[in-house]
């Protein structure tokens, strides 16, 4: 199992902008990382969302070993796990977010699986035409 120690910035912007797009109720989705780096949210069919909770319905999740968590929002200012969010967290997925209102760079926290929290670098995108020559 790989661990997780990060995020790119073009992912959390697109989660940033999900939960500011669906506020007031709750964005769902799950995590996916390559090398420790989470790049992608996975939207899972069927998923319910309202003002007090979104379910993700994880039966619906392919068969990724790239999945490492969940990312929700909260609708208050409030980015801390309920008893709910917990629950989730120790059944699937070894790091999740929680992004608050009002969805900016400072209002989201990153938990491991047993509800503490933990640090994620936000890390800058590289793309195909920068960076080192080959």
């Amino acid at each position: 199992m790989q661990e997780i120690w990060g995020i790119d910035r073009e992912a959390l912007e697109f989660i940033l902008g999900a939960s500011r797009s669906n506020h007031p109720r709750e964005f769902a989705g799950v995590l996916r990382a390559e090398r420790g780096i989470i790049k992608e949210v996975l939207l899972l069919p069927g998923t319910l969302s309202s003002s007090e909770s979104a379910v993700l319905r994880l039966h619906m999740m392919p068969i990724d070993p790239s999945a490492c968590g969940s990312v929700h929002s909260h609708p208050s200012p409030s980015p801390v796990p309920s008893g709910p969010d917990l629950g989730l967290f120790a059944k699937f997925g070894r790091v999740h977010l929680i992004v608050a209102a009002p969805y900016d760079e400072g209002s989201w926290r990153a938990y491991d699986h047993r509800g503490n929290e933990i640090h994620l670098e936000v890390m800058e995108s590289k793309h195909p035409s920068e960076g080192g020559h080959g």
